[in-house]
């Protein structure tokens, strides 16, 4: 609509025009908040994958999957040639052996999910429609957990069809498959979290990067050789409370206190089940404060 004023004579006169440029009303369903955060939650799931990207960017993350499920598939078919009666891997202990690839897939996967949209700006534009703060987060966090959780539980599942190939004990090869599942998914929930911190305090993919990889692999190296010198010089005692300054070694503490697993600790010096305890709680506070951290970082980034 366009309002005019034309001058005759002496005086103006106002004169109003009414112009249609086609501009409707939208009579259609308002799907809401939840239906945006499946959204979100779905493609940044699908991005961690690749799906929905360009065909380079899949390459990487599915090289990854596959260098985690060779190793099951390998392990499956020489147990049922030579005819075992158990897995000569715990189910337990898959996620604990490949962490250098899980690290690798967060590493890459977690700044991809996160950096591109502070780099850009887009936050903002997704804080100006029914998406919140709390549903973006809650959406980035789930999606990073998911595609994690796929990464590690796969192989177990290629070992779990594999034993009852080779037609192992179906009670004991459950209880194992399950306990692993509990496994991997504290470790989707704690590395995810992780990594989606270290990735939301800097835009640039490449500092993103260093910061995942440092915080996985260098506190790991770090932990594991203070508890290789404490074993060694006598203080047996130590290894297992020094394994609480490291993510690796939080999931392996967890669930080799509650899950039946063997420790990766020298001297197979895991923690019991009081400090297990402590191990969980651990595990627990860092998930809990990863969301924190990210809905700080994000009322921030909103404005």
């Amino acid at each position: 609509m366009s309002n005019g004023t034309t001058r005759t004579g002496t005086g103006p006169t106002e004169t109003t025009r009414i112009h249609n440029i086609g501009y409707r009303s939208y009579d259609g369903a308002r799907l809401g908040r939840a239906y945006a955060r499946r959204s979100l939650f779905a493609q940044s799931l699908r991005g961690a994958y690749g799906l929905g990207r360009s065909a380079r960017s899949k390459v990487l993350p599915m090289i990854l999957f596959a260098v985690m499920c060779v190793p099951a598939a390998v392990i499956v078919a020489v147990a049922v040639t030579t005819k075992m009666k158990e897995l000569p891997l715990d189910y337990t202990r898959y996620a604990i052996v490949t962490q250098a690839v899980i690290g690798l897939f967060l590493a890459a996967q977690a700044p991809q999910s996160v950096s591109r949209d502070l780099r850009f700006r887009t936050v903002p534009l997704y804080f100006s429609r029914p998406v919140e703060r709390v549903d973006y987060v809650l959406a980035k966090f789930g999606a990073m957990a998911s595609a994690l959780f796929v990464l590690t539980a796969a192989p177990l599942l290629v070992l779990y069809l594999g034993s009852l190939l080779a037609k192992m004990d179906l009670a004991d090869q459950t209880k194992g498959f399950a306990q692993g599942l509990v496994s991997v998914a504290l470790l989707s929930l704690l590395f995810g979290g992780l990594g989606l911190v270290m990735a939301a305090l800097t835009p640039r993919r490449g500092f993103g990067v260093a910061a995942v990889i440092a915080t996985l692999t260098i506190t790991y190296g770090a932990v594991s050789t203070v508890q290789a010198i404490a074993y060694e010089t006598g203080s047996p005692g130590a290894v297992p409370w020094l394994g609480l300054f490291s993510p690796v070694t939080l999931i392996d503490g967890v669930q080799t206190a509650f899950l039946g697993a063997s420790s990766s600790f020298p001297g197979g010096q895991g923690p019991g089940t009081g400090t297990g305890v402590v191990y969980l709680l651990a595990v627990l506070a860092l998930i809990a404060g990863s969301y924190g951290v990210l809905m700080r970082r994000y009322r921030k980034v909103g404005l």
